[in-house]
């Protein structure tokens, strides 16, 4: 199950393995105590909070969309909260859902830039420990907003953060610049990890259609929360030698959550084509997969097809890097033409 939050965890404990945080407070500094510091270089600050920045600006920017736009997503978002005690009602009311896709697109646009201006900085982080509390019990997304609200240290002064949180640490009062030896080095790969960053989220504009109705670019572009997708039709298997015919039960191979997404996500249908074929290769069958009457349907909109039902899965090859012909053209696209 891809997540944004979860491929975020990845970026930081990647970046993470290169920070010198066996300095302090960890097994290092036990087995040979002159290693503890309490002081980092700065570089290491301004990589979070740009690995930070982009992901709030991307964000911010694949917000403004139609469907976001118009409010509707929000709708179709809390629909599913009606049912929740005390605040269920009221997130039904189209007054919030303004305030809601408002607020989501202007407070990821300018968090980042809030919290590093001094003036804006305390009211920014009260706004970002509501926004994240909010997100956590509507939502329910795990640790991100906890996470989220914790690298708020960054952004405040280190003597600040002392003497809130670590009273008995000394203060650092060096004025003193180092300059790692490794600078080279720390420019050279700094520059490729942030170009990628940069370009992976755009990506999708140099593929065909729209990623909306694609998904080809969705991942690793920080585009959260932004529809919602059900799909629905019928597997059939084909025998190449004997013609025989199988129709393909999902609930006999996957689990409910994967179900959904096998008709809705076309890696996820290509995928199961190929789990399929790997399947019946052991009962000595070479196979064919056809994905028939595939239709999906986006922000609650009417079903529409969506997967080419004349097309063998299981003999097609996936692309990271272009479009794929069997995902039929997107009606939203047609329909503005």
């Amino acid at each position: 199950a891809y997540n944004n939050h979860y491929y975020l965890l990845i970026l930081i404990s990647l970046i993470m393995c290169f920070f010198p945080a066996e300095k302090s407070r960890s097994i290092d500094v036990k087995l040979n105590p002159k290693i503890e510091s309490n002081a980092m270089y700065a570089y290491i600050k301004w990589i979070v909070v740009l690995q930070l920045f982009i992901v709030y600006t991307y964000a911010s920017i694949a917000k403004i969309y139609g469907d976001w736009l118009d409010f509707s997503t929000i709708a179709v978002l809390m629909h599913s909260k009606r049912n929740y005690w005390l605040v269920g009602d009221i997130l039904q009311e189209p007054w919030i859902h303004t305030v809601i896709g408002s607020v989501g697109i202007l407070f990821d646009l300018l968090i980042v830039p809030a919290l590093l201006w001094k003036p804006t900085r305390k009211a920014a982080f009260f706004l970002s420990l509501f926004f994240h509390l909010f997100n956590s019990i509507i939502f329910q997304i795990g640790i991100f907003p906890y996470l989220s609200i914790a690298f708020s240290v960054f952004f405040f002064e280190p003597e600040t953060i002392r003497k809130i949180f670590f009273k008995s640490k000394i203060p650092l009062t060096t004025s003193k610049v180092i300059i790692p030896n490794y600078k080279n080095i720390l420019l050279i790969v700094a520059a490729v990890y942030f170009l990628t960053q940069l370009l992976l989220p755009v990506r999708h504009y140099t593929f065909e259609d729209d990623v909306l109705w694609t998904e080809e670019g969705h991942r690793m572009s920080w585009r959260m929360m932004l529809r919602s997708r059900q799909g629905k039709g019928r597997y059939k298997v084909v025998d190449k030698n004997t013609e025989e015919v199988f129709i393909i039960n999902p609930k006999d191979y996957v689990s409910r959550s994967q179900e959904r997404k096998i008709f809705a996500y076309p890696d996820f249908a290509w995928q199961f084509a190929q789990y399929l074929k790997k399947e019946f290769k052991e009962e000595n069958r070479d196979v064919s997969v056809y994905l028939e009457n595939s239709k999906i349907s986006i922000n609650r909109k009417p079903y529409e097809p969506f997967i080419d039902s004349k097309t063998d899965l299981a003999g097609e090859t996936w692309y990271r890097t272009k479009h794929h012909s069997w995902i039929l053209p997107s009606p939203y696209i047609k329909s503005e033409k």
